[in-house]
Protein backbone atom coordinates (compact mmCIF):
# COMPACT_ATOMS: atom_id res chain seq x y z
CA UNK A 1 0.00 0.00 0.00
CA UNK A 2 2.75 2.42 0.97
CA UNK A 3 4.67 1.55 -2.21
CA UNK A 4 1.67 2.42 -4.34
CA UNK A 5 1.25 5.71 -2.51
CA UNK A 6 4.94 6.51 -2.96
CA UNK A 7 4.77 5.60 -6.65
CA UNK A 8 1.76 7.84 -7.19
CA UNK A 9 3.41 10.59 -5.18
CA UNK A 10 6.65 10.26 -7.15
CA UNK A 11 4.78 10.26 -10.45
CA UNK A 12 2.83 13.37 -9.42
CA UNK A 13 6.04 15.17 -8.46
CA UNK A 14 7.62 14.31 -11.83
CA UNK A 15 4.57 15.67 -13.71
CA UNK A 16 4.56 18.81 -11.53
CA UNK A 17 8.30 19.39 -12.10
CA UNK A 18 7.87 18.81 -15.82
CA UNK A 19 5.07 21.42 -15.95
CA UNK A 20 7.18 23.90 -13.98
CA UNK A 21 10.10 23.40 -16.41
CA UNK A 22 7.80 23.97 -19.38
CA UNK A 23 6.42 27.18 -17.83
CA UNK A 24 9.94 28.45 -17.07
CA UNK A 25 11.07 27.68 -20.62
CA UNK A 26 8.00 29.48 -22.00
CA UNK A 27 8.73 32.59 -19.88
CA UNK A 28 12.41 32.59 -20.93
CA UNK A 29 11.37 32.44 -24.61
CA UNK A 30 8.92 35.34 -24.11
CA UNK A 31 11.60 37.42 -22.33
CA UNK A 32 14.10 36.76 -25.14
CA UNK A 33 11.50 37.71 -27.78
CA UNK A 34 10.70 40.97 -25.95
CA UNK A 35 14.38 41.82 -25.68
CA UNK A 36 14.92 41.19 -29.38
CA UNK A 37 11.90 43.34 -30.21
CA UNK A 38 13.22 46.22 -28.07
CA UNK A 39 16.66 45.90 -29.66
CA UNK A 40 15.06 46.02 -33.10
CA UNK A 41 13.08 49.15 -32.22
CA UNK A 42 16.13 50.86 -30.73
CA UNK A 43 18.27 49.95 -33.74
CA UNK A 44 15.63 51.17 -36.17
CA UNK A 45 15.37 54.52 -34.34
CA UNK A 46 19.13 55.07 -34.29
CA UNK A 47 19.46 54.19 -37.96
CA UNK A 48 16.76 56.65 -39.03
CA UNK A 49 18.41 59.48 -37.05
CA UNK A 50 21.63 59.00 -39.04
CA UNK A 51 19.86 59.91 -42.27
CA UNK A 52 18.26 63.22 -41.28
CA UNK A 53 18.30 65.69 -44.16
CA UNK A 54 19.10 69.40 -43.91
CA UNK A 55 15.39 70.21 -44.37
CA UNK A 56 14.37 67.83 -41.56
CA UNK A 57 16.86 69.41 -39.15
CA UNK A 58 15.68 72.88 -40.14
CA UNK A 59 12.07 71.78 -39.71
CA UNK A 60 12.77 70.64 -36.14
CA UNK A 61 14.35 74.01 -35.33
CA UNK A 62 11.35 75.85 -36.77
CA UNK A 63 8.99 73.65 -34.73
CA UNK A 64 10.85 74.57 -31.54
CA UNK A 65 10.57 78.26 -32.40
CA UNK A 66 6.84 77.92 -33.12
CA UNK A 67 6.22 76.66 -29.57
CA UNK A 68 6.76 80.19 -28.25
CA UNK A 69 3.42 81.91 -27.62
CA UNK A 70 3.53 85.68 -27.92
CA UNK A 71 0.96 88.36 -27.13
CA UNK A 72 -0.86 90.43 -29.75
CA UNK A 73 1.17 92.98 -31.70
CA UNK A 74 0.60 96.69 -31.24
CA UNK A 75 1.39 99.56 -33.57
CA UNK A 76 4.06 102.01 -32.45
CA UNK A 77 1.35 104.61 -31.87
CA UNK A 78 -0.56 102.22 -29.58
CA UNK A 79 2.58 101.39 -27.65
CA UNK A 80 3.34 105.07 -27.10
CA UNK A 81 -0.19 105.72 -25.80
CA UNK A 82 -0.40 102.63 -23.61
CA UNK A 83 0.21 102.92 -19.83
CA UNK A 84 0.87 106.66 -19.92
CA UNK A 85 0.51 106.89 -16.15
CA UNK A 86 3.19 104.29 -15.44
CA UNK A 87 6.39 106.28 -14.93
CA UNK A 88 8.76 103.31 -15.16
CA UNK A 89 7.18 102.09 -18.41
CA UNK A 90 7.28 105.58 -19.88
CA UNK A 91 11.02 105.88 -19.16
CA UNK A 92 11.66 102.40 -20.58
CA UNK A 93 9.83 103.32 -23.81
CA UNK A 94 11.78 106.56 -24.09
CA UNK A 95 15.03 104.63 -23.68
CA UNK A 96 13.96 101.99 -26.22
CA UNK A 97 12.64 104.42 -28.83
CA UNK A 98 15.48 106.86 -28.27
CA UNK A 99 16.09 108.44 -31.67
CA UNK A 100 12.57 108.03 -33.08
CA UNK A 101 11.20 111.39 -34.19
CA UNK A 102 7.44 110.95 -34.68
CA UNK A 103 7.08 114.37 -36.35
CA UNK A 104 9.88 113.58 -38.78
CA UNK A 105 8.69 110.13 -39.92
CA UNK A 106 5.04 111.08 -40.44
CA UNK A 107 1.77 109.89 -38.96
CA UNK A 108 1.29 106.77 -41.09
CA UNK A 109 4.67 105.46 -40.00
CA UNK A 110 3.58 104.80 -36.43
CA UNK A 111 0.27 103.17 -37.38
CA UNK A 112 1.76 100.17 -39.23
CA UNK A 113 1.66 96.86 -37.35
CA UNK A 114 4.51 94.88 -38.92
CA UNK A 115 8.13 95.99 -38.48
CA UNK A 116 10.33 96.09 -41.56
CA UNK A 117 13.93 94.95 -41.22
CA UNK A 118 16.25 95.28 -44.19
CA UNK A 119 19.72 93.75 -44.03
CA UNK A 120 21.85 96.22 -45.98
CA UNK A 121 25.25 94.53 -45.94
CA UNK A 122 27.30 91.64 -44.55
CA UNK A 123 31.04 92.14 -44.07
CA UNK A 124 33.91 89.87 -43.06
CA UNK A 125 36.34 91.78 -40.86
CA UNK A 126 39.84 90.38 -40.28
CA UNK A 127 42.95 92.05 -38.77
CA UNK A 128 45.53 93.54 -41.15
CA UNK A 129 43.39 93.26 -44.27
CA UNK A 130 40.56 95.14 -45.97
CA UNK A 131 37.00 94.23 -45.07
CA UNK A 132 35.20 91.85 -47.44
CA UNK A 133 31.81 93.47 -48.14
CA UNK A 134 29.36 90.91 -49.52
CA UNK A 135 26.64 91.88 -51.96
CA UNK A 136 23.26 90.45 -50.94
CA UNK A 137 21.18 89.23 -53.91
CA UNK A 138 17.44 89.87 -53.79
CA UNK A 139 16.57 86.15 -54.01
CA UNK A 140 19.02 85.28 -51.19
CA UNK A 141 20.99 82.89 -53.41
CA UNK A 142 24.46 84.16 -54.39
CA UNK A 143 25.63 82.59 -57.64
CA UNK A 144 28.76 80.46 -57.36
CA UNK A 145 31.34 80.85 -54.60
CA UNK A 146 30.31 83.72 -52.30
CA UNK A 147 33.63 84.25 -50.47
CA UNK A 148 36.88 82.59 -49.39
CA UNK A 149 38.38 82.44 -45.89
CA UNK A 150 42.01 81.79 -45.04
CA UNK A 151 42.58 78.78 -42.79
CA UNK A 152 43.57 79.57 -39.18
CA UNK A 153 42.70 83.27 -39.49
CA UNK A 154 40.84 85.46 -37.00
CA UNK A 155 37.70 87.12 -38.33
CA UNK A 156 34.30 88.49 -37.32
CA UNK A 157 31.04 89.23 -39.12
CA UNK A 158 29.53 92.71 -39.28
CA UNK A 159 25.88 93.34 -40.16
CA UNK A 160 24.33 96.66 -41.09
CA UNK A 161 20.54 96.85 -41.14
CA UNK A 162 17.65 99.27 -40.94
CA UNK A 163 14.43 98.98 -38.92
CA UNK A 164 11.25 100.78 -39.99
CA UNK A 165 7.54 101.03 -39.09
CA UNK A 166 7.59 99.27 -35.69
CA UNK A 167 9.79 97.77 -32.98
CA UNK A 168 11.38 94.42 -33.93
CA UNK A 169 11.59 92.19 -30.86
CA UNK A 170 14.23 89.50 -30.40
CA UNK A 171 16.01 89.79 -33.74
CA UNK A 172 18.41 86.87 -34.02
CA UNK A 173 20.99 85.48 -36.42
CA UNK A 174 21.23 81.76 -37.17
CA UNK A 175 23.84 80.04 -39.32
CA UNK A 176 24.19 76.35 -40.25
CA UNK A 177 27.23 75.06 -42.13
CA UNK A 178 27.72 71.70 -43.91
CA UNK A 179 30.73 70.03 -45.49
CA UNK A 180 30.08 67.07 -47.80
CA UNK A 181 26.56 66.80 -46.35
CA UNK A 182 27.68 66.68 -42.68
CA UNK A 183 26.75 69.56 -40.38
CA UNK A 184 29.92 71.08 -38.93
CA UNK A 185 28.59 74.27 -37.33
CA UNK A 186 25.35 75.58 -35.86
CA UNK A 187 25.41 79.18 -34.60
CA UNK A 188 22.57 81.13 -32.98
CA UNK A 189 23.06 84.71 -31.79
CA UNK A 190 20.47 87.03 -30.24
CA UNK A 191 21.07 90.49 -31.69
CA UNK A 192 18.43 92.26 -29.56
CA UNK A 193 15.30 94.41 -29.77
CA UNK A 194 15.48 97.48 -32.01
CA UNK A 195 13.24 100.51 -32.48
CA UNK A 196 12.50 102.03 -35.90
CA UNK A 197 14.80 104.88 -36.91
CA UNK A 198 16.31 106.57 -39.95
CA UNK A 199 19.88 105.73 -38.92
CA UNK A 200 21.43 102.39 -39.87
CA UNK A 201 22.22 99.86 -37.13
CA UNK A 202 25.60 98.09 -37.12
CA UNK A 203 26.21 94.86 -35.20
CA UNK A 204 29.59 93.10 -34.78
CA UNK A 205 29.64 89.37 -34.03
CA UNK A 206 32.24 87.92 -31.63
CA UNK A 207 35.61 87.11 -33.22
CA UNK A 208 36.17 83.54 -34.40
CA UNK A 209 39.07 81.55 -35.89
CA UNK A 210 38.69 79.43 -39.00
CA UNK A 211 39.79 75.78 -38.73
CA UNK A 212 43.08 74.80 -40.32
CA UNK A 213 44.71 71.71 -41.78
CA UNK A 214 44.17 69.43 -44.75
CA UNK A 215 40.68 68.26 -43.70
CA UNK A 216 39.49 71.80 -42.94
CA UNK A 217 40.29 73.09 -46.43
CA UNK A 218 37.66 72.76 -49.13
CA UNK A 219 34.12 73.84 -50.01
CA UNK A 220 31.25 74.38 -47.58
CA UNK A 221 27.53 75.10 -47.96
CA UNK A 222 25.66 77.30 -45.50
CA UNK A 223 22.25 78.75 -44.65
CA UNK A 224 21.98 82.08 -42.82
CA UNK A 225 18.74 83.52 -41.44
CA UNK A 226 17.60 86.68 -39.65
CA UNK A 227 14.36 86.07 -37.73
CA UNK A 228 12.48 87.72 -34.84
CA UNK A 229 10.51 86.46 -31.83
CA UNK A 230 7.46 85.91 -34.05
CA UNK A 231 9.62 83.61 -36.20
CA UNK A 232 9.25 86.07 -39.08
CA UNK A 233 12.21 85.71 -41.45
CA UNK A 234 13.61 88.96 -42.85
CA UNK A 235 16.44 87.38 -44.84
CA UNK A 236 17.51 83.85 -45.74
CA UNK A 237 20.73 83.28 -47.66
CA UNK A 238 21.83 79.90 -49.07
CA UNK A 239 25.43 80.02 -50.26
CA UNK A 240 28.78 78.26 -50.65
CA UNK A 241 32.24 79.35 -49.49
CA UNK A 242 35.78 77.97 -49.39
CA UNK A 243 38.49 77.66 -46.75
CA UNK A 244 41.92 77.74 -48.41
CA UNK A 245 45.59 78.19 -47.51
CA UNK A 246 45.33 81.91 -48.27
CA UNK A 247 42.81 84.61 -49.00
CA UNK A 248 41.40 84.84 -52.50
CA UNK A 249 43.32 87.17 -54.81
CA UNK A 250 41.53 90.50 -55.30
CA UNK A 251 41.27 91.23 -58.98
Amino acid sequence: MSLAVEAVSSSSNMILEDNIDKENNKKEIEIEENCEEKKSIKKSGSESSLYETEDEVEGEEDAEDNKIELGPQCTLKEQLEKDKDDESLRKWKEQLLGNVDINDVGGTFIELLEPEVKILSLSIVSPRRSDIVLAIPEDGKPKGLWFTLKEGCRYSLRFSFQVRHNIVAGLKYTNNVWKTGVKVDNTKRMLGTFSPQQEVYTYDMPEETTPSGYFARGSYSARTKFVDDDNKCYLEINYTFDIRKDWATIE
